[in-house]
């Protein structure tokens, strides 16, 4: 299998589109765009459906922005769901409230694929911010996904998500090929939390790692003033990738000067398959430490 081209696109929340419409075509000039570069699959960030805040009703409270947005996202799925098809790209429509039975909400990601499918996972472990009953108030998902795309083994992992290495340790056993991560991160400190984490799990998994991050700010937002992400693929430290890790990387910003992180790269699967079953330095597998013992002194 050649390298698998992914393009990672770091939207920038200010762009502020009219209603949904407005929204999904401002998307499919985004797939048109990646698949015009060869990518087979388009991401997008955590919240990206944020930037529906900017058509929110007159005196919208805090605490009906979820069923708000879980609205807008709803029917953004309907207007996206056949442009992959389209395309003949992949697209990870980033991450949006979905309604559950019990009337709550999950921060939920969507992937929607040329054959039609639809491929989603919640977010694991919520914020402080995401489980605050004066204004964004969510419930965390409790099963974690893995499928296949395109030939590869695939998961997803939301932002804090990727920082947890239990959740690296129920992968392990996987033989993932890739590991898609969309974020949206206030600061640069959270930026850098996610990121080295997620070059953390290409280390640990034996894989690769794919991440991007809302940047600049929603017109109508009231809980996210700020945010800076730029884009990675990470890769397992091996000299045949080239010693550091990095793969393909956008610097961080702010999106204070419009600046919009697009970044298209090749991700090197099939090295990283021959490493991961027998080739690399000193990965010892999947490691399960079940003959340590923690001992208290």
């Amino acid at each position: 299998m050649p390298d698998y081209k992914i393009a990672l696109w770091s939207l920038h929340l200010g762009f502020s589109p009219a209603d949904t419409a407005a929204f999904a075509a401002h998307v499919e000039a985004g797939l048109a765009r990646a698949a015009d570069a060869g990518a087979r699959l388009l991401m997008l960030p955590e919240y990206a459906i944020e930037a529906c805040l900017a058509f929110k009703p007159d005196g919208l409270p805090e605490t009906s922005e979820i069923p708000f947005l879980a609205d807008c996202g709803a029917e953004l799925v309907g207007r996206l769901r056949d442009l992959p098809a389209r395309h003949g790209v992949s697209l990870l429509m980033g991450t949006m409230p979905v309604r559950v039975g019990d009337g709550g909400y999950t921060n939920t990601a969507i992937l929607l694929t040329p054959d039609g499918r639809e491929i989603r996972q919640d977010k694991l472990c919520l914020t402080p911010g995401e489980q605050d009953p004066g204004s964004w108030s969510l419930q965390p998902g409790r099963v974690l996904h893995t499928f296949e795309l395109d030939g590869l083994k695939m998961a997803i992992l939301i932002c804090l998500d990727v920082e947890l290495p239990a959740l690296s340790c129920l992968l392990a056993g996987e033989d993932l090929d890739l590991l898609l991560v969309p974020s949206m991160t206030e600061r640069l400190a959270g930026h850098h939390r996610v990121y080295d984490c997620a070059k953390a799990r290409a280390v640990e998994l034996m894989t690769c790692v794919t991440v991007c991050g809302t940047v600049g700010a929603a017109r109508g937002t009231t809980q996210n003033l700020t945010n800076v992400s730029g884009a990675a693929v990470y890769t397992p430290c091996e000299a045949e990738l080239g010693h550091t890790g990095l793969a393909a990387f956008a610097a961080p910003t702010d999106g204070a000067d419009g600046e919009e992180p697009f970044l298209v790269a090749d991700v090197p699967v099939e090295s990283v398959r021959r490493l991961r079953r027998g080739g690399a330095e000193v990965w010892p597998g999947a490691w399960r430490a079940g003959h340590v013992a923690l001992e208290r002194r």
